[in-house]
């Protein structure tokens, strides 16, 4: 057996061999390889989407917070105002119907007055009559003198 025979025999065969495997090997494994990327691929793609859509999401959120946020400071404003504009209503009403009572207390007082100073100046006409009438020794008619007792009664009233 020639070495040389051998050894182009070993390189037909390498050759087949080489072949082969570039024919039916190489193809369904740089095909997975190529699958594999293309999946590796489309998944880092879905992750940048998925960052994007997540971003894009806490910005809404951040929008929709700032905004609920706003709405309820607007809220909480008008709540004030319109406590303050209640109080203010109360406080007018309650002094209104303060000045009220105090106005109805003054008249009643005045009409108190008066009729205590009517009351006053009836007896003391009816004192001035018995007293000028036992000063007089004799009746004195109430009836007769109602002139001169209210001149009289009123002289009192203003000294």
């Amino acid at each position: 057996m020639n070495v040389n025979a051998t050894f182009i025999g070993q390189m037909i065969v390498f050759a087949i061999l080489l072949w082969f495997f570039w024919k039916f090997i190489v193809p369904p494994i740089a095909q997975a390889i190529n699958d594999r990327q293309k999946k590796i691929a489309e998944g880092l793609a879905a992750a940048e989407r998925g960052q994007r859509d997540l971003d894009e999401a806490k910005s809404r959120a951040d929008a929709v917070v700032r905004e609920a946020r706003d709405r309820a400071s607007q809220i909480l404003d008008q709540a004030n105002r319109r406590s303050n504009e209640m109080i203010d209503s109360a406080k007018q009403t309650a002094s209104a119907e303060g000045e009220r009572v105090l106005e109805s207390a003054r008249a009643e007082a005045e009409s108190e007055t008066s009729r205590a100073r009517d009351q006053l100046r009836r007896e003391v006409g009816a004192l001035a009559v018995a007293g000028a009438s036992r000063l007089l020794g004799r009746e004195i008619d109430a009836k007769a003198h109602a002139q001169l007792l209210d001149q009289l009664a009123e002289e009192i009233a203003r000294g």
